[in-house]
């Protein structure tokens, strides 16, 4: 079954009609908010150059772990 997801608010203009196949290829800049400076930054100190090496980087893999257990181990609010 097809799945349809509207990505605009995630993605800058230029990248928004883009097949979810070629977006894993596009730069890190294509993301909204990240600018081309942003983007250089990743680049020179994680090695990361598109939206495929930002999700896989072992840093971010790491951090979003930790995040999402610190969530499932925090007591339920009153």
């Amino acid at each position: 079954m097809p799945v349809s997801v509207n990505l605009d608010a995630l993605l800058d203009e230029p990248f928004r009609d883009l097949a979810i196949g070629e977006l894993i290829n596009a730069p890190v800049a294509a993301l909204a908010g990240v600018s081309d400076e942003e983007a250089q930054g990743l680049s020179l100190a994680f090695g990361i150059n598109t939206i495929a090496d930002l999700a896989a980087n072992p840093f971010i893999r790491a951090a979003v772990a930790i995040a999402e257990m610190a969530g499932a181990a925090a007591p339920p609010e009153a």
